[in-house]
């Protein structure tokens, strides 16, 4: 898929999601590191996405994560950046403070540098919140450049939020 193809669907997959959190009476929130602003970014190219749409957090840094999010120093410390446990927290930090029932958190490794043995260049974890208070969590290996693998981070984002609000929390 090329690039433009894979843009045209992320507008698509925004505007469906934002179908389903208007006619469920939903908003949601973003807590991005590895995307930079990337979901929000699709979520608000779709007109009316103020009335399901609250906020989003850049935190780019552990530092930002910490102070705007409230993820604990000593997971960031004991787990790093990209882990399933400081997703958790990046997202509930998000839903906490903002005025939205849904939150996607993601944090990852882009490339081309700074992947290890242990967590590759492809690397990202995802959370989101849902409106029961749940939590799901999900580790994913993606393909490509860095911008490919941003892209498909925010194409899984949107795929999980459409899957689990579609068919539930109505």
């Amino acid at each position: 898929m090329s690039g433009s193809e894979l843009r045209k669907q992320l507008l698509d997959l925004s505007a469906e999601l934002g179908e389903i959190l208007k006619r469920k009476g939903l908003v949601m929130c973003t807590a991005e590191s590895c995307t930079g602003g990337l979901i929000s970014g699709y979520v608000t190219e779709i007109s009316g996405s103020s009335a399901w749409f609250d906020r989003a957090f850049i935190t780019y840094t552990n530092e930002a994560k910490h102070e705007m999010l409230g993820v604990s120093e000593k997971t960031l410390t004991e787990f790093g950046a990209v882990s399933g446990e400081v997703v958790m927290q990046m997202v509930s930090g998000a839903v906490c403070r903002s005025n939205a029932g849904v939150g996607v958190a993601v944090s990852g490794i882009a490339g081309p540098t700074g992947g290890t043995p242990d967590k590759p260049v492809g690397t990202v974890w995802m959370a989101w919140h849902f409106p029961d208070g749940t939590v799901k969590t999900e580790k994913c290996l993606f393909s490509g450049s860095r911008e490919e693998v941003r892209l498909k981070t925010v194409r899984h984002a949107f795929q999980v939020l459409i899957s689990e609000l579609g068919s539930a929390f109505d």
